[in-house]
């Protein structure tokens, strides 16, 4: 697990995360061209999960699913 402090929504705050996680993180917010805090005050903002350990994670899942249905089947 690593902890990072960031800022969202112009309050502090702290998320620890599995590192494949934030590497995940990362690629996202370089796919969308928005910084790592503007993506997880995104994911925060839906309000689909109260802890937002979870909710980053659950957002991680669902981008990776979608983007991974198109590699299996090219695979195929």
């Amino acid at each position: 697990m690593q902890k990072r402090s960031l800022t969202i929504n112009g309050h502090r705050t702290s998320l620890a995360l599995e590192s494949e996680f934030w590497d995940a993180l990362g690629d996202m917010a370089r796919q969308k061209n928005v910084s790592l805090s503007r993506l997880i005050a995104d994911i925060d903002a839906t309000g689909a999960h109260p802890n937002l350990a979870s909710a980053v994670r659950c957002a991680v899942l669902e981008y990776y699913r979608g983007h991974g249905i198109g590699a299996l089947n090219a695979a195929e």
